[in-house]
């Protein structure tokens, strides 16, 4: 197995949780390397149902390292709430390792991305993801690493609210945030965090230079990707294979296998183009029989046909090495399965 890489080839929701489910039995670490908990990751042992956010599906499986990646943005109380449920379960998360210079989910993301999707509908889950990252490529964003250090956690904190709140109140006309609770919040979280957060990108590297297997495990999908995606419909991180060097601290050369898991069918949440989609009855059966529904936020999926020129993009894009096709079986009550082998432009 060595290194392999797993990315979704369409727009998200193809059935990674279940490969990577597979695969994690296999693999001595796993690694998440970008996005939030924007997405979800649902994996059934059994007659348990999981449904994980931002923690690696490995931690289901005893003895596993689970590494949330430095590419992934981080909601403090959403990761906790995901601790605390399978803590419930009997499941623990001594094998949890959190990046020390991931970026963390302020609560003024979520509220300006609240506002700016009033007036700019994008179809995001509101969770705060797009603005963080806005943070982080502006260097200003604040780290798990910054938890650790209140004054400097404070300082970070003072100085984006300064600009935050001048926004809410004068722009969006809509109610300032709170400096004090959010600092005593975040040092709550922080306190029950801090013994997962370490340096991941040695922690990975040095599992490479030992030959284990290591498990690189991407969110959302190759068409979603903020570079390559149906911009501006796309999420904003790379989700593209690529993004698993930059999201782990790991160099191209080190990764064996790039894996692209592809539903028989095609389906999209939220806004945007979408060629092969079926707004009729034939959409509305596979909705039902495949249970397109989001995991993260419940919304129904739009369905449609298997885009062969989107999964070739995706095999260019990725470099994939191989394919896995899955809920092909959600099909099987049809006489005939169609699929798109090419566009056509204006009639």
């Amino acid at each position: 197995m060595s290194t392999v890489v797993i990315v979704g080839a369409q727009w998200g929701d193809e059935g990674k949780g279940k490969i990577v489910d597979v695969l994690t039995q296999k693999a001595d670490t796993i690694v998440r390397y970008q996005g939030g908990n924007n997405a979800g990751h649902t994996v059934v042992i059994g007659n348990d149902k999981y449904v994980l956010h931002l923690i690696p599906s490995g931690i289901l499986h005893g003895g596993k390292k689970c590494v949330i990646g430095n590419g992934v943005v981080i909601d403090p109380a959403a990761l906790l709430t995901e601790i605390d449920k399978l803590a419930a379960r009997n499941i623990g998360t001594d094998g949890l390792f959190i990046a020390q210079n991931a970026h963390i989910i302020m609560p003024y993301h979520s509220a300006v991305e609240s506002e700016q999707e009033k007036s700019k509908k994008i179809g995001t889950t509101l969770r705060g993801i797009g603005p963080s990252y806005t943070d982080k490529i502006a260097r200003q964003g604040v780290r798990a690493v910054d938890l650790l250090k209140p004054e400097v956690f404070r300082d970070k904190l003072r100085n984006n609210l300064e600009m935050i709140n001048f926004l809410m109140e004068k722009y969006y006309k809509a109610q300032k945030l709170d400096e004090a609770l959010i600092f005593d919040n975040y040092m709550k979280h922080a306190a029950r965090l801090r013994r997962y957060i370490t340096d991941t990108q040695t922690l990975v590297n040095r599992d490479v230079d030992a030959k284990k297997n290591v498990l690189l495990e991407g969110a959302q999908g190759t068409l979603l990707d903020i570079d390559h995606g149906t911009y501006p419909f796309v999420t904003s991180s790379n989700t593209i294979a690529g993004g698993a060097c930059t999201g782990a601290g790991i160099g191209p050369t080190r990764i064996n296998k790039v894996l692209g898991i592809v539903k028989a069918y095609t389906t999209r949440v939220g806004e945007g183009p979408f060629p092969t989609e079926l707004k009729d009855a034939i959409g509305e059966d596979i909705r039902q029989r495949g249970g397109e529904f989001g995991a993260t936020t419940g919304r129904p999926r739009r369905c449609g046909w298997l885009d062969i020129i989107g999964l070739r993009y995706s095999v260019w894009v990725n470099g994939l090495t191989g394919i896995g096709l899955t809920k092909l079986d959600i099909l099987d009550t049809m006489d005939t399965i169609k699929y798109c082998v090419g566009y056509r432009y204006q009639g």
